[in-house]
């Protein structure tokens, strides 16, 4: 049922049109920028990384006083999905992707990846039971247009192409994974606010 829900969605005219006004908006040549409302927008798999790395690594980065995404936490009965990820993304100072083995098989993570690289986010990777080269679209093309795979594709690469996080669910330390990603994050966002009052 669930599955034949989400079909329709991506299917529906209002939500492509809906990602035509972001895209639109991205490409806008006006200078003004959305408000920040959040500090890190966090992309994962629900199914894989929900309950252990995306919900610890939420927690800690709330426990550091800073204001994460995750849709778990954040959405409501009610909210509209694309709009409301979609805004989240764009209102976010930096992005993590956590890509896990069933993560190129989702519509939803492939479609937040993609408009993260377009909206120029800074981004960190963490590997999660999964190595770069092994990411690789796996949506049936009875779902998805040709332009959509290439989009996905070239979002894929281009979150290849950045050094990131990995973790073993066999051998590795949750609990360490998360706070080093935490570190990582306080950094990039200290590296950020500085650039930002540099011009």
């Amino acid at each position: 049922m669930i599955s034949r829900v989400f079909n329709f969605m991506k299917q529906s005219e209002t939500v492509q049109l809906n990602n035509k006004l972001f895209l639109d908006l991205l490409s806008s040549s006006s200078s003004a920028k959305p408000k920040i409302l959040h500090d890190v927008f966090i992309n994962h798999r629900g199914s894989d990384t929900k309950r252990n790395i995306a919900t610890l690594l939420y927690d800690n980065l709330k426990s550091r006083n800073l204001r994460p995404f995750l849709d778990s936490k954040n959405m409501k009965p009610g909210d509209k999905l694309f709009d409301h990820i979609n805004n989240a993304i764009l209102t976010s100072k930096v992005a993590v992707t956590v890509f896990s083995p069933n993560y190129c098989d989702s519509y939803f993570c492939l479609h937040e990846l993609a408009l993260i690289m377009e909206s120029r986010k800074r981004v960190i990777p963490i590997f999660c039971d999964i190595k770069p080269s092994q990411l690789d679209v796996m949506i049936e093309r009875v779902t998805c247009s040709d332009d959509e795979i290439q989009r996905f594709r070239w979002a894929l690469q281009e979150a290849k192409d950045i050094v990131g996080l990995t973790f073993d669910s066999y051998k590795g330390n949750l609990s360490e994974v998360v706070t080093v990603a935490s570190d990582v994050i306080v950094e990039r966002l200290v590296e950020l606010e500085a650039k930002d009052e540099n011009l």
